[in-house]
């Protein structure tokens, strides 16, 4: 069974920049799809970031392209989100997702689809003052 552990989480001002971490059990990061999504208090789900683990390629979403930086280490089965500059507007629950099926996706942007994953973690909370 897969568990996902997210951390690193914390309220910032703006402008400041945080490193959420993933840890991984019972799931392979040689050849998998895995994302991390955010949740603002009374919005959907949004997909922020995908990787495909086996060559490291990754996508993002505009609102954070150029700010967020996803990576992953494969020895210490963890996934990374670096964020930078960051905004208020980036205030809200952080969750990592991990896809079952191996192989990569296509196309990029189903790397920010919720429905695409069957793991998720419990997430950790960004909150980010102006």
């Amino acid at each position: 069974q897969v568990q996902l552990v997210e951390s690193g989480g914390g309220s910032v001002q703006a402008g400041g920049s945080l490193r959420l971490s993933c840890v991984a059990s019972g799931y392979s990061y040689s050849n998998n799809c895995m994302g991390w999504f955010r949740q603002a208090l009374g919005k959907e789900r949004e997909g922020v970031a995908g990787i495909y683990t086996l060559s490291g390629a990754t996508t993002y979403s505009d609102s954070v392209k150029g700010r967020f930086t996803i990576s992953r280490d494969s020895v210490k089965n963890t996934l990374y989100l670096q964020l930078n500059s960051l905004k208020p507007e980036d205030t809200g629950m952080y969750y990592c997702a991990a896809r079952q099926a191996t192989g990569l996706m296509w196309p990029w942007s189903s790397y920010l689809q919720a429905d695409k994953y069957n793991s998720w973690g419990q997430g950790t909370q960004v909150t980010v003052s102006s």
